[in-house]
């Protein structure tokens, strides 16, 4: 059986050769050497693949929270480094993965934007637990707000300028999140 990062990378590969609106699972097979039945016990559809990349990169960021000295920044700088680790394994794809999310957000994909909404909320959930930032009660609720309109603008702003990368988006998270954050 492939791994989900044999197969991510060969459709990356592939995509990154045309682009994600031409690329197509029968040119996935071919390139893997595979039959569209044995993809398809690794992944039914080009919305799959985007979702592997999205894990690649919670997977990255969550690594990223491990290393030493994370733990001893403050809340908002282990938010926004948590926040820009994950969009550093994004940037190399950034085109990709505009046009990936276009095609999740056509009016005939309503069901890819449900499912986006709880991707969101979900990648929310395990910066705020990779940060250590753990409010309760109304808190809790402010914050995961706060924490997810900052982290939908910055991937707008990030996706939108092709020269804006996480390095110098971190300092800007950290201003923005810094309102939220829990006293020290």
């Amino acid at each position: 059986m492939l791994s989900d990062d044999t197969v991510l990378n060969k459709a990356l590969e592939l995509a990154r050769s045309t682009s994600w609106e031409d690329f197509n699972i029968n040119e996935l097979a071919i390139g893997l050497d595979i039959s569209l039945s044995d993809l398809y016990r690794c992944v039914r559809s080009r919305d799959d693949l985007a979702d592997l990349l999205f894990d690649r990169a919670d997977t990255n960021m969550l690594d990223a929270s491990q290393k030493p000295g994370f733990i001893q920044q403050t809340a908002e700088a282990r938010l926004a480094h948590c926040i820009s680790s994950w969009l550093e394994t994004l940037a190399p794809y950034k085109p990709l993965v505009r046009e990936m999310l276009g095609y999740k957000l056509e009016p005939g994909h309503i069901h890819l934007q449900a499912h986006g909404i709880t991707r969101i909320s979900r990648t929310v959930q395990w910066f705020l637990t990779a940060a250590r930032w753990q409010p309760q009660g109304l808190s809790r609720i402010v914050t995961e707000l706060g924490v997810t309109s900052v982290y939908v603008i910055t991937f707008g702003r990030f996706l939108s300028d092709d020269k804006l990368n996480p390095p110098h988006l971190k300092a800007q998270l950290q201003a923005r999140l810094q309102p939220l954050a829990p006293p020290q």
